[in-house]
């Protein structure tokens, strides 16, 4: 799935990396950051990442019959994915809400529905692995899922663990280096 550094990967590059002293989720201090929301809530770019998503869902699994987004953060991807697909997303909470229907799951599935996670950058996978877990324990069948960015601290693995494939548009290493040589035309 991972692709040399083309135009959309620059323009994530100059809309989303922030440089400075970072936590991320998963507690590992960086340099770097790539704010998903400034790129998630670009209308243009959220267009084109959606198309690229869907593309690369049909490839890796294309018997899915769903696309599920971890909430808040992959929501927005999964909708755009979703509307450029013509496939149904489910939104997965961080925990089943308090209040209504009580659903950890949001959106109609079924059991036994194969399911292709969206996600927007993974590092070390813990919100995704969560998401895969809640997925399944819905009775749903995950086998793959799908990043905008893989930074390449061990999410990779730890989802190789549940038995899920991880895809990436881009890979860190990528980026920071095309981000390094000056190859940006936009920058």
């Amino acid at each position: 799935m991972t692709t040399v550094v083309d135009e959309l990967g620059h323009r994530l590059l100059d809309v989303a990396l922030l440089e400075g002293d970072f936590t991320l989720r998963s507690g590992k201090r960086s340099r770097w950051y790539l704010d998903k929301y400034r790129f998630e809530t670009d209308p243009a770019l959220l267009r084109e990442l959606g198309e690229r998503l869907a593309a690369a869902v049909k490839d890796v699994e294309p018997e899915a019959v769903k696309l599920g987004g971890p909430a808040l953060g992959a929501v927005a991807l999964a909708a755009s994915a979703a509307m450029a697909s013509g496939l149904p997303f489910i939104i997965v909470r961080g925990e089943a809400k308090e209040y209504a229907t009580g659903n950890r799951i949001e959106g109609p599935h079924e059991p036994g529905e194969l399911v292709c996670l969206v996600e927007d950058v993974v590092t070390s996978g813990g919100a995704l692995c969560e998401a895969v877990e809640a997925v399944r324990a819905a009775g749903l069948v995950v086998r793959h899922a799908v990043c905008v960015v893989d930074r390449e601290e061990g999410g990779t693995d730890a989802l190789a663990r549940l038995g899920v494939r991880l895809a990436s548009l881009y890979r860190a290493t990528e980026l920071l280096e095309a981000r390094e040589q000056g190859m940006n035309p936009h920058g």
